[in-house]
């Protein structure tokens, strides 16, 4: 059962991972049309820089479960790589249950709150002819979260598993 989860966890994630690694190209042109318009034509639209930090926040709030699943995340490798995989496992068991899932609880519940405020009021860009519907990407803020407290959970299962599997073979 374990197994099942695991994979249809990290199938998702990497389906979404594929997906979300093409918003870095949609992002460059973005960039690329600003400078072009402020140095060519002397000009800037509002909704395109709104749009540049758009992507930019959904480039890393979608894709952290995938670097999460792919193990591209942030971590001190100058002991770590150097310990049995039992010893990562245990590793990975404990900073994913202790800090990983109880970080996206609190995030999911609170971005939620925080999401539906904005959505309440109507918020929309601060600057004239920015986006409107500024609840969409804080609405990404929970969609992240949940999508990285799904794959923590992946996470925390295969180093379930890695334990059991090293323990059976001793």
């Amino acid at each position: 059962m374990f197994t099942r989860i695991i994979k249809g966890i990290d199938a998702f994630t990497v389906w979404t991972g594929e997906r979300i690694k093409w918003l870095t190209s949609l992002l460059v042109l973005l960039i690329l049309g600003d400078v072009l318009l402020r140095y060519l034509l002397d000009t800037s639209k509002a909704w395109i820089t709104d749009l540049e930090w758009h992507v930019f926040a959904l480039i890393f709030l979608l894709g952290a479960a995938y670097a999460l699943k792919e193990d591209q995340h942030v971590r001190v490798d100058v002991l770590y790589s150097k310990w049995s995989e039992k010893k990562k496992a245990w590793v990975n068991l404990f900073g994913t249950v202790l800090f990983l899932l109880p970080w996206c609880l609190i995030v999911i519940y609170t971005s939620f709150e925080y999401t539906g405020h904005a959505y309440s009021i109507g918020e929309k860009s601060a600057e004239p002819g920015g986006l409107h519907a500024r609840f969409l990407i804080k609405g990404a803020i929970t969609l992240g979260f949940v999508m990285l407290l799904l794959q923590g959970i992946a996470t925390a299962m295969k180093a379930f598993v890695t334990i059991r599997k090293t323990e059976v073979l001793v």
